[in-house]
């Protein structure tokens, strides 16, 4: 079974962009089922009804979210009963923090976490969270979302996990990086993902009102950059043949 996991999709960008291409990579890397991290689609926080509802029409499994599931409060309205997965270990009653897919006879649970070094949240523990998620969830494959700011706590949590769960992929920084490897008790890792969404701003915002920010302190409104765009995302094969984990980057340019 080959999962498709996308990273962060940053700007509404994101979602023509799937909608232009997603059936092509889905055909190239002969692709099951998607998955895709959702928490910044809507200008770069939150997730509207309008945009979850042309996600879901791709025929995406399911989506994780973040430290913006709720910076957008349409999603209040629709959440609890939508394929939407908030962070399970936030404290609130508020949506859902792992989904069960039923995939030819198998159960993949999907959970998505955040880190609490520092995201500036008052979060419960998400290593406690996830231990009490496998306790309760019966599933066959077990896919958990760490969206957190330190590399040190996605790592730790993948090999707190390694051989508990079929895969942790981090989420969050919007840098993909080169850890992708398979732990040594057989659990897929990476530790970010990487972004899908603009090339050249700073992590998606434009550049200069990011830039003026570090320089002066000041908070300016950033708006999402233009231009080039780039795909991120990881292929999670699992099941019957040797797990294994690739990583996926696409450039388009002048996207926009």
């Amino acid at each position: 079974m080959n999962i498709l996991f996308i990273g962060d999709l940053f700007g509404n960008d994101s979602v023509t962009y799937l909608e232009k291409n997603l059936a092509r990579i889905k055909q190239e890397n002969k692709i099951n089922l998607v998955i895709a991290n959702a928490e910044n689609v809507t200008n770069g926080k939150g997730l509207a009804e309008r945009h979850y509802n042309r996600l879901k029409k791709l025929g995406i499994s399911c989506f994780t979210m973040g430290n913006h599931t709720f910076s957008n409060n349409e999603i209040l309205s629709y959440i609890d009963n939508s394929l939407v997965i908030r962070p399970a270990n936030i404290n609130t009653n508020i949506g859902k923090g792992y989904y069960v897919i039923n995939y030819n006879g198998k159960k993949i649970c999907v959970i998505n976490l955040m880190g609490r070094v520092f995201m500036n949240m008052s979060l419960d523990c998400p290593f406690r969270a996830l231990d009490n998620i496998l306790a309760s969830v019966k599933a066959d494959y077990y896919i958990v979302d760490m969206h957190a700011e330190a590399s040190s706590e996605k790592i730790a949590l993948g090999y707190d996990f390694d051989g508990k769960v079929s895969a942790v992929v981090g989420t969050h920084t919007h840098v993909q990086t080169a850890d992708e490897r398979v732990l040594p008790n057989g659990t897929l890792f990476i530790t970010d993902i990487g972004m899908t969404g603009p090339l050249n701003g700073v992590i998606g915002s434009d550049a200069p009102a990011i830039i003026e920010r570090f320089r002066t302190g000041v908070f300016n409104k950033a708006m999402v950059s233009t231009g080039d765009f780039q795909f991120n995302a990881v292929v999670l094969s699992i099941g019957d043949s040797k797990p294994s984990i690739k990583r996926i980057h696409e450039v388009c340019k002048n996207f926009n």
